[in-house]
């Protein structure tokens, strides 16, 4: 089993930074190949949609396959992270990227012949889509294990949030630099080969040799399992088998941090288009790119501050608060009278951003077992995208046919409609939500 870095001395004095969650044992070379990997998330994404857009000379076609791809992608991601939680991430990703690698290989392949069939490209990369190996919610669970004190995981979290949510920026700026080299299809093999490379890196890892409950492979029974936190307000105790009601567990804990996710996800979704039709509006087209990064400087800002409190709220609190927080900057940007003030208001609604998916995984994480940590933020994940798509969807049928302003309205209706619904699930906080066990152990409705 892997050491893991101890629990830090608590005191004013001591306020371990990002550089004691670097500084842990494996930390450094296990979060750079997720990196990696997850750098093809960026890139594989947009070079699919010019590599299929060039075969088939149809626009309609490369949007159709990408909805597919993305669709297969988002709604298959808590299987295969049950796939991991089951069998370990040194089974089950390796196979998989191999398998996702070889479909878009396949894919580049048959959009090289002239007159290849749309629907032949579609379903190879849908396939594709289905095998996409779920990097992220794995170096989530490997995070629990490197650290167990609370306070560094949260920092972790933050830290992950904010380099993935810059991946996402780099992806795109790497297929430009690709395009005149190696064209649409050499940016596709450029991505496959991250994955492949960040996943065989990733269960090379020391920590990939741990167990879903802290044991190595090749303990025995009575090895000890891993450790947590037990003096930070965010801890919860491990659920035992018995408080799983189901399979994957988590309870309102786990619905809470779903649905935070999902209505940011919607939030985001539907900003984009409507700051450039903001832009258009006032003829300023030029500036969308300024304000949507506006957004993304706001969410590194407020991800990066959660991570460095030496004293945070607990996520029962945190949660209804960031989604709150952004439904209002989202609903008061609607009223900015100009492109410098809507980018102003667009970074206060990216300073909530990261800071409640953080805490959106950091719930899931603490509401299930060991065994289904990987499936729970996959679920967390997944809320968000599919949130995202509703929300670029909906808000497309609105732009143009009602006021702007009340189309940034009802895109911040959700997150604001599922703040008293998180209140009134905010006791599933650690000492608290064990108390309200019943004496069979099981839960509180």
């Amino acid at each position: 089993m892997p050491s893991t870095v101890s629990a830090p001395p608590r005191g004013p004095s001591a306020r371990p930074g990002y550089r004691a969650v670097l500084g842990a044992p494996h930390a450094g070379r296990t979060f750079a190949a997720a990196l990696l990997g997850r750098l093809s998330y960026g890139v594989v994404p947009l070079a699919l949609l010019l590599t299929v857009r060039e075969a088939t000379g149809s626009y309609s076609a490369a949007g159709a396959a990408m909805a597919l791809f993305a669709l297969a992608s988002v709604l298959l991601s808590p299987v295969r992270a049950g796939l991991v939680d089951r069998h370990g991430p040194r089974r089950v990703l390796p196979p998989m990227a191999v398998l996702y690698g070889a479909l878009l290989l396949a894919v580049v392949a048959a959009t090289a012949r002239p007159g290849v069939a749309p629907a032949a490209v579609g379903a190879l990369v849908v396939a594709a889509g289905a095998c996409t190996p779920p990097l992220g919610p794995v170096m989530r669970t490997f995070w629990r294990r490197l650290l167990p004190d609370p306070v560094l995981l949260r920092r972790a979290f933050s830290l992950d949030g904010v380099a993935e949510e810059l991946l996402f920026v780099t992806g795109p700026l790497l297929v430009g630099l690709l395009l005149p080299v190696l064209g649409p299809g050499g940016a596709v093999v450029v991505g496959a080969g991250l994955l492949l490379a960040g996943a065989l890196l990733l269960v090379a890892s020391p920590v990939a040799a741990v167990g879903p409950d802290g044991r190595g492979e090749t303990d025995g029974p009575d090895a000890p399992a891993e450790a947590h936190g037990a003096d930070d307000p965010d801890a919860a105790a491990p659920p035992s088998g018995r408080r799983r009601r189901t399979p994957l567990g988590g309870g309102r804990a786990l619905r809470a941090a779903v649905l935070a996710s999902a209505v940011t996800g919607l939030a985001l979704g539907a900003l984009d288009l409507m700051v450039l039709a903001f832009a258009e509006d006032r003829g300023r087209p030029e500036t969308v790119g300024w304000i949507l990064a506006a957004l993304s400087a706001g969410s590194a800002v407020g991800g990066l501050g959660l991570g460095a409190l030496d004293r945070p709220v607990p996520n029962a609190v945190r949660l209804p608060l960031f989604t709150a927080g952004l439904g209002l900057a989202l609903a008061a940007a609607g009223h900015a009278p100009g492109p410098v003030l809507l980018g102003v208001a667009v970074g206060v609604a990216g300073f909530f951003v990261s800071p409640a998916l953080t805490t959106s995984y950091l719930v899931a994480d603490e509401a299930v077992a060991p065994e289904a940590r990987t499936r729970a933020g996959a679920w967390v994940n997944t809320a968000f995208n599919a949130g995202s798509a509703v929300g670029g969807a909906g808000v497309g049928l609105l732009v143009g046919h009602l006021p702007l302003p009340l189309c940034f309205a009802l895109a911040a209706a959700p997150a604001l409609a599922a703040v008293p619904v998180l209140l009134r699930m905010r006791d599933f906080g650690g000492s608290r939500s064990r108390r309200k066990a019943d004496p069979a152990g099981e839960p509180a409705a």
